[in-house]
């Protein structure tokens, strides 16, 4: 890395680029492209024919000045499930901007389970985390983003920085739902009940696809709790093409929102994509 304007480190620029295609009733990796320290593992088969794979970025956080573009296409038939093996960090930014940019396309009768472990926020970074997800007719995907402020299992306090999340979902003409969210660590919203009332985790997870219905978000509404510690809600968005389900969850530790997450993941998966759930092995890890 070469020296950057004020005396700091240049940031590490990396892409992934993958392609899932259906062959035969069974999912392959048919593309696969990287760029710098950004990288997946070999396809794995849990499940038969659907492929799992894991991505990786090695140096195992995100630094003020870096950059990273996840380009994901599923195309028709198909059915790719995506996680990480741990925690992404974002480390204190010495002022600059870190971006994680993602894309998620899926086409007719694909089938999408992105499921990125936590993301978690050292005091002073300055993270943005931009997620689109495209949809054909037809195709679904569930996915989740869970952030932490501050490292809790160190003590750790986000008492300065900010974090820009924006999440799309619809097809590649229209946006069905798009949520711009801008977090300071010094705004009374961080403190107040209209804002994150003192949680330093929160998540949100969406599914979208035609078995996304207004019964199936009353069913997991039944489920989730509302007050305390831990406290999540769902809401049903009707598109006639792409209706979505939104989950949003406000926690105190992030072990309980997570296992929310998976709980609400394993009662989604066979409505939305027609597929029994199954946890996946790495979470037990």
């Amino acid at each position: 890395m070469s020296a950057g304007a004020a005396g700091c480190p240049a940031g590490w620029h990396a892409s992934l680029q993958l392609r899932f295609a259906e062959r035969a009733g069974r999912t392959v990796l048919a593309g696969r492209r990287h760029l710098g320290p950004l990288v997946v593992q070999k396809p794995l088969y849990p499940e038969g024919g659907i492929c799992h794979a894991v991505v990786i970025h090695p140096p195992a956080g995100i630094a003020g000045g870096d950059t990273l573009q996840i380009d994901v296409e599923v195309g028709a038939g198909a059915h790719a499930v995506l996680a990480t093996p741990g925690a992404t960090k974002w480390y204190k930014s010495l002022g600059r901007a870190a971006r994680q940019s993602v894309r998620l396309s899926v086409e007719a009768g694909g089938r999408l389970d992105w499921l990125p472990q936590e993301n978690i926020v050292f005091d002073d970074a300055r993270a943005q985390l931009d997620t689109t997800v495209e949809l054909a007719p037809g195709a679904s995907a569930i996915g989740w983003d869970a952030v932490v402020l501050g490292r809790q299992a160190s003590g750790e306090r986000w008492a300065r920085g900010e974090l820009d999340i924006v999440t799309r979902i619809g097809s590649a003409q229209r946006t069905v739902w798009l949520e711009q969210g801008r977090f300071d660590a010094a705004s009374p919203l961080r403190q107040s009940r209209a804002g994150l009332d003192g949680m330093p985790v929160f998540g949100s997870l969406w599914a979208a696809g035609p078995g996304a219905t207004r019964d199936l978000a009353e069913t997991v509404a039944a489920s989730l709790p509302y007050t305390g510690a831990l406290r999540a809600g769902i809401s049903c968005l009707e598109d006639r093409e792409h209706p979505v389900l939104l989950l949003r969850v406000l926690g105190a530790h992030i072990e309980p929102v997570r296992r929310l997450l998976i709980g609400a993941w394993c009662a989604l998966r066979e409505p939305i994509h027609g597929v029994a759930s199954r946890p996946l092995r790495l979470w037990a890890t």
